[in-house]
């Protein structure tokens, strides 16, 4: 009895070992793994500002123009494109039919200070039709909320009253999530003061859970892949659709001096304008329609053949030959 128990006990000794021990040889391998992919993208950075600058010389009919750091530039996807900037340029040139000139303004590692400091003196030289901001989760690791607000003021105040501001992403961690959602009051808020329109990232990407967060994160596990940039234009979406509709909107409704001196009521001006015309355009076509009335007048006028007869009241082959 003795025996067995004592095999038993070893036996357990020994299972635990060696679960502990794949867990360690686990666990070195991610860490490894992370390390390497975190290594890629180091070498990753400097290729996505090249490509981003290069387009700077593109011409297009529209103009968008993107504030961010690093999850603008489309770190930890395939191409710098399919981040969620090429995304959505690539989603305002099919819904504007138009060709689209994308001004990437956003530098990787960037803070509200950094983009402060070395992306708005930039802004001042463009007049984008369509302008997304997301810029704060590099500030979570050192959060310092009134210098969070300040920033952000400042970089709210200097963009155009259309621009999209984006909120903080869900980072699933307790303690980060705590400075998450005072950032994200700061944003609404002044957001809110500034007439802007808020794309609700945490919200979306937290709806997503950390599960599929996880396969949708690049080997870094900070950085989103192209799975979860997609996720992250799908925040943006709703905004930049309404945009694109108001921007046509201007083009066709008002003059280039109408729309200046309009300034921020020039897209509410515009829209109503689109409206009246629909209203109009519905209105003339409901006009034209004959009545049921009217279309028994002629039929009793003989101006239109009853059913089941031709012009001169004879009865038709309706169904072929009997």
């Amino acid at each position: 009895m003795r025996t067995r128990t004592l095999v038993a006990l070893l036996s357990s000794v020994a299972g635990a070992a060696v679960v502990s021990g794949a867990a360690s040889i686990g666990a070195r391998a991610g860490i490894r793994g992370q390390r390497a992919a975190s290594q890629r993208i180091v070498e990753m950075l400097p290729v996505h500002a090249d490509w981003w600058r290069e387009r700077l010389h593109h011409e297009g009919q529209l103009t968008y123009l993107a504030i961010g750091d690093s999850a603008a530039q489309g770190v930890g996807a395939t191409a710098p494109g399919r981040g969620y900037v090429g995304l959505l340029a690539r989603r305002i040139r099919h819904r504007s039919r138009s060709t689209v000139r994308v001004v990437n303004l956003s530098v990787s590692g960037s803070t509200t200070w950094g983009a402060k400091k070395d992306q708005l003196p930039k802004l001042q030289h463009f007049t984008p039709d369509v302008c997304t901001v997301s810029i704060g989760a590099n500030d979570i690791a050192d959060f310092h909320p009134d210098k969070f607000e300040r920033n952000i003021r400042e970089i709210y105040g200097a963009v155009p009253s259309h621009a999209i501001v984006a909120e903080l992403p869900c980072m699933f961690v307790p303690t980060s999530e705590r400075k998450v959602a005072v950032a994200n009051e700061i944003v609404h808020r002044v957001a809110a003061e500034l007439g802007l329109t808020v794309a609700p990232l945490h919200a979306i990407t937290k709806r997503v859970g950390i599960r599929r967060t996880f396969f949708n994160t690049y080997g870094d596990l900070f950085h989103p892949n192209d799975r979860g940039y997609e996720i992250w234009a799908s925040a943006f979406e709703p905004a930049i659709d309404a945009r694109v509709d108001t921007v046509a909107a201007i083009r066709r409704y008002l003059s280039v001096r109408e729309a200046e001196e309009l300034g921020r009521q020039a897209g509410d001006v515009a829209n109503a304008r689109a409206e009246q015309d629909t209203a109009g355009a519905e209105h003339l076509d409901t006009a034209d329609r004959p009545t049921s009335f009217d279309r028994l007048r002629k039929r009793m006028t003989g101006s239109v053949p009853l059913p089941g007869r031709d012009a001169d009241g004879e009865p038709t082959d309706v169904g072929g030959a009997a």
